[in-house]
């Protein structure tokens, strides 16, 4: 076998034994609470998927928080909408996204450690189904306001009372 075969035949091994993860990306990131006592927080991004597969992304964790969870809003019996956890996770079409908004999809931070301070930033691993773990940098901005053609969920600025979950 020639040298030219050899590191032809390695680079290709190596191409692809390239982890899925190139093909996420998270753009857009950032987190909120609602004060400075606040005992919950959220993180909202869009993932982006420009693999040829779809993903999933499953879990959550971060030392921000005591427990941290994928969660949702529906629809409850009543018209009101109520948060919950999203045991599925959410999927990411193949050349596709999945936007986590306020009112929607979101990262949930129960317990926080201490509060959520504007213009830090805090560490959160984001787990999908084939991507792996991908650790994304997540600035805290207070001050952002909903998304246009988001819904507004609770008390001024997006706050939500976390009190009355479905878990």
């Amino acid at each position: 076998m020639s040298l030219k075969s050899t590191l032809l035949g390695g680079f290709a091994a190596t191409l692809f034994a390239l982890p899925a993860f190139a093909d996420i990306t998270i753009e857009d990131a950032y987190a909120r609470s609602s004060g400075p006592s606040a005992k919950t927080g959220a993180a909202f991004f869009v993932i982006k998927n420009t693999g040829h597969d779809q993903d999933r992304l499953i879990g959550a964790s971060s030392d921000v928080a005591k427990l941290v969870e994928l969660h949702t809003h529906i629809h409850g019996d009543d018209g009101v909408m109520k948060m919950r956890r999203d045991e599925d996770g959410f999927e990411v079409p193949a050349m596709g996204m999945h936007a986590l908004q306020r009112g929607g999809d979101h990262v949930m931070f129960m317990g926080l450690n201490g509060p959520m301070v504007q213009g830090e930033s805090f560490d959160v691993t984001l787990t999908f189904e084939h991507a792996g773990d991908i650790t994304v940098t997540v600035p805290v901005d207070l001050d952002r306001t909903p998304e246009e053609g988001t819904m507004k969920m609770g008390a001024e600025k997006g706050a939500v009372d976390h009190s009355k979950m479905d878990h």
